[in-house]
């Protein structure tokens, strides 16, 4: 289930490079519950490494992935290509995890599955996919294996999302494997416009630019639709919007045909995908970070640990007039998460860089559900389930959530250490 690289501390981000855990040839089939790399961008590497059997996926999630999957491979590509010709790599030549080669040939194994519709991989054993909300594709997976049901959340998204649709019910499993990225945390209550309306305008105010790592699927097109309804309002200036990111650009695209899973109209996508400028080329890339006159850049990756953000970091972070605007979760050991933790240094393309710029973040915008809303919709949970397995989070929001969950409901709840084995 989902097949990920790890991403923010050095130690975790290491295990990317070791031996697989299991013998690769032994897995029959993947099951995928969404695109974003950290579900998804280690299936280049397990197909380069042998294995040939099929991903089953949704089709947003298979339309998702044929972006973000080579993205990723030309990403790490490019960054080892850097990092060798600039001499700062510990390791001599630096080397991609995998290229873009790699990941174009792994697509050819994605197999679709359609929400709410089983899929029987032999007599005894059904998947079912659900929607997840979260972003385009998203989906929940029950498998059903003779009389017992086991579910794997993915990603919940949120239950009121301006923008994409609410996640399914699950009446009934047996056991639970749930995400807990913000076990411990509740969702700014005020509409997003708010905030974002307030930092735009605080910023250009002072003359200066705003900066959004972005992540290229789900959450730049978010911020894209709350910056369309300002400008449609004239609540913020008329300033230059750019979409500085090919991925995030061809993710806006798949945003816009898959209309049957979120809330926006027609007329709405419209103005979300018209908002920005879009900028492809590396030199366009460049241009954008000349000049004074005040302007939004919005950018992947999310969590500041690669992509073009970085060079507009460099470029604008110094400059106390600009704002540097975090929207989503930053796992610990990022640039992001040391930045939001007040860390006025950071280390890009093997030098430090001074951050003057006001650091912002706006909790608000999230795609994934706050344990408020996972208590509400664990809530539509008929059975007691036997066991909850609490993952996908740090330790403190995983506790957090295995404490609220425990408390209302009074069920058996556990927090899987890596690598620990569950005979049901």
């Amino acid at each position: 289930i989902d097949c990920g690289l790890y991403q923010g501390y050095k130690e975790l981000r290491l295990r990317n490079w070791d031996k697989f855990p299991i013998n690769i040839k032994s897995i029959d089939a993947v099951l995928l519950t969404h695109a974003h790399i950290d579900h998804s961008g280690y299936i280049p590497l397990l197909v380069k490494n042998g294995y040939r059997g099929p991903i089953y996926a949704t089709a947003g999630t298979r339309d998702l992935c044929k972006i973000l999957l080579p993205d990723s491979g030309h990403l790490q590509e490019e960054e080892a290509e850097f990092a060798n010709r600039h001499d700062y790599s510990k390791h001599h030549p630096a080397l991609p995890l995998y290229t873009q080669k790699d990941a174009i040939h792994a697509l050819d194994y994605f197999d679709r599955v359609n929400f709410n519709k089983p899929l029987v991989l032999d007599k005894d054993l059904t998947i079912v996919y659900k929607r997840a909300g979260h972003i385009i594709g998203a989906a929940m997976i029950e498998i059903h294996y003779k009389d017992t049901c086991i579910t794997f959340s993915g990603d919940v998204g949120r239950l009121n999302d301006p923008v994409m649709l609410a996640p399914d019910n699950i009446e009934h499993t047996d056991y639970l494997v749930l995400e807990s990225t913000y076990g411990n945390r509740l969702h700014d209550t005020n509409p997003p416009t708010d905030s974002l309306e307030k930092v735009v305008n605080n910023t250009v105010n002072r003359g200066g630019s705003v900066i959004i790592p972005t992540f290229a699927v789900g959450r730049s097109q978010s911020i894209m639709y709350y910056l369309a309804q300002l400008k449609k309002a004239n609540r913020i200036p008329d300033i230059p919007i750019y979409l500085d990111s090919p991925m995030a650009i061809n993710a806006t695209e798949v945003f816009s045909h898959y209309s049957d899973e979120h809330r926006l109209t027609k007329d709405e996508c419209k103005e979300t995908c018209n908002v920005a400028n879009y900028i492809n080329s590396v030199e366009d890339s460049k241009k954008i970070d000349k000049g004074q006159s005040p302007r939004i850049i919005i950018s992947a990756n999310g969590m500041a640990t690669g992509g073009r953000i970085l060079f507009h970091m460099q470029a604008f972070c110094s400059d106390p007039k600009n704002t540097l605007l975090f929207t989503g979760y930053q796992a610990g050991g990022t640039r992001g998460a040391r930045l939001l933790k007040g860390e006025k240094s950071v280390k890009i393309h093997g030098q430090y860089v001074d951050i003057n710029a006001e650091v912002v973040f706006l909790s608000n915008t999230s795609a994934h559900a706050d344990y408020a809303e996972i208590l509400t919709w664990l809530e539509s949970i008929k059975s007691v389930p036997k066991k909850i397995f609490i993952t996908h989070g740090e330790i403190d929001a995983a506790k957090a959530l295995k404490e609220q969950i425990e408390i209302k409901f009074g069920w058996t709840c556990v927090i899987p250490q890596y690598m620990d084995k569950e005979v049901l």
